[in-house]
């Protein structure tokens, strides 16, 4: 059963307390590694955390069996992977051969030392997906007080300045269109099918299954030249190119539909691929349908009715004015950031706008902090939105969005509004460096890993912000210890 940390006393093994963190290192690892090693030096903020785990990775086991990885390597390989934004090739690297990292993980040796733990990839991979989204959110929380509190050294009473803004974490898709959405339906069947032909040899009729996937290619092929090219007749070529792929499209549906009967179902394996055949097909019949409505009849479809992606099929069409991207496939994250740049907030959007939320954040932040300033953009206005804040808010940067009162422009520019709207756009870097923490784009599968990859972002964030503040103070002590020298 998983522990805490419980160091191994081996010969050579140096204690965690003893890693050294260099302040000469300005790099984001560093930064974060910092912090980590400054919370686990802490028993209030590291115990809090384990607590955290705990409560979710060991609720309704036994305590029992394998140790496996501890709860803190688990925490900190987790955080270092969206610090880094890096894949978990190079986490198994990094696991195993950065000095630093290994120390705070406790397996780092000595010259001299008699052993060399190691990480396995498989091993890190299972243990650091095991994250969700609840948990990480309750961890954040801890790295936040921990922040103010030990680091930031907020005064109790002290107001928080807030900013809120969004921006899209798009997800692993490629550019959906009906047609090669259709292709991918039609793959993944093809792909079902021929895990039984190859399984069990007695399933007849699909001798010729690799000239259905190569001649649907080729016709989704065809049909995206045709559509992409320009020319005379181009609506003609681009209706016999659409029916003859779709002809051969509706001629697989129907060839799967009478052979899933044929089907055998021994264990796991037969039930799930047959349950994945019979999950792609009505969505081959909808592509087929979107595809003969679109082209074949002109007709235009409702957005609604489409589907941007048939795997991550949470993906948004996100259209947020910008020259580019001019469109985004994801979804949007609210952030609200305090004076000390940590995330004290965030929010997957469900199909909603900004100005849909900012009852949601407030319900959830005013009962928690107290809040002297709070800024959004435009997006954020609407006069209820603006009305019910300032009931509990002194002071609320929401620009209007539209023609404004003269009592409007007044406010608007006054100093005290024109300077909180100035320092509003400091959010904007904050929503850059999590772009560059991996919240650019989600390369894990489902909408469950999907937010705890945005949740695992978020606390390396606010650790590397930590971190560098902790590296800053030190190196104010080091500086004033030289002048004392001097003097």
């Amino acid at each position: 059963m998983r522990n805490r940390f419980t160091q191994q006393l081996t010969i050579g093994l140096l204690p965690i307390e003893e890693t050294e963190i260099s302040t000469k290192d300005k790099t984001p690892i560093i930064e974060l590694l910092a912090a980590l090693l400054k919370i686990y030096k802490t028993p209030k903020y590291s115990n809090a955390i384990f607590s955290i785990l705990e409560n979710y990775l060991k609720k309704g086991k036994k305590n029992t069996g394998r140790t496996g990885m501890s709860l803190w390597q688990l925490f900190v390989l987790s955080q270092v992977r969206l610090c880094e934004n890096i894949g978990y090739a190079q986490l198994h690297s990094y696991a195993n051969n950065h000095l630093t990292l290994r120390g705070l993980l406790g397996v780092r040796t000595e010259n001299g030392g008699f052993s060399r733990i190691e990480f396995g990839y498989q091993n890190i991979y299972d243990n650091v997906s095991s994250l969700n989204e609840d948990l990480l959110k309750e961890i954040n929380e801890v790295i936040i007080n921990f922040g103010h509190n030990e680091v930031f050294k907020k005064k109790e009473k002290e107001a928080l300045r807030l900013k809120s803004d969004s921006f899209v974490v798009e997800s692993n898709v490629h550019f959906p269109t009906d047609y090669n959405l259709l292709w991918d339906s039609a793959r993944k069947c093809i792909d079902g099918v021929y895990y039984f032909t190859e399984k069990y040899s007695y399933i007849k009729g699909w001798r010729k299954l690799s000239n259905w996937r190569q001649e649907l290619k080729g016709l989704m092929r065809e049909l995206g030249k045709a559509s992409a090219s320009g020319g005379k007749n181009k609506q003609r070529r681009l209706k016999v190119a659409t029916r003859k792929y779709l002809k051969k499209a509706k001629s697989l549906t129907d060839k799967l539909k009478s052979a899933l009967i044929g089907f055998p179902i021994n264990n796991t394996s037969d039930l799930a691929n047959l349950f994945m055949i019979e999950h792609f097909i009505p969505l081959m019949n909808k592509h087929i349908d979107l595809v003969e409505r679109r082209i074949l009849q002109e007709e235009k479809i409702p957005h609604q009715e489409k589907l941007f992606s048939i795997f991550e099929t949470y993906t948004e069409w996100i259209t947020k004015g910008k020259l580019r991207p001019n469109v985004e496939f994801g979804k949007k994250l609210n952030i609200t950031t305090d004076q000390y740049n940590l995330i004290i907030d965030h929010q997957i959007m469900d199909n909603q706008q900004d100005r849909d939320i900012v009852l949601e954040l407030a319900d959830r932040i005013l009962p928690k902090y107290y809040v002297d300033v709070w800024s959004f953009d435009k997006g954020y206005w609407n006069k209820d939105n603006k009305r019910i804040l300032q009931t509990e808010v002194p002071t609320v940067v929401m620009p209007k969005l539209g023609k404004r009162t003269k009592e409007e422009l007044e406010e608007e520019r006054s100093r005290k509004f024109v300077k909180f709207k100035n320092i509003h756009s400091s959010v904007e870097s904050n929503i850059n460096e999590l772009e560059h923490r991996g919240l650019d784009r989600c390369p894990d599968r489902g909408y469950h890993h999907y937010k705890s990859y945005i949740a695992a972002g978020i606390c390396a964030y606010n650790l590397k912000k930590i971190g560098r503040k902790i590296i800053e103070l030190e190196l104010e002590k080091i500086k004033e210890a030289k002048l004392l020298l001097v003097a």
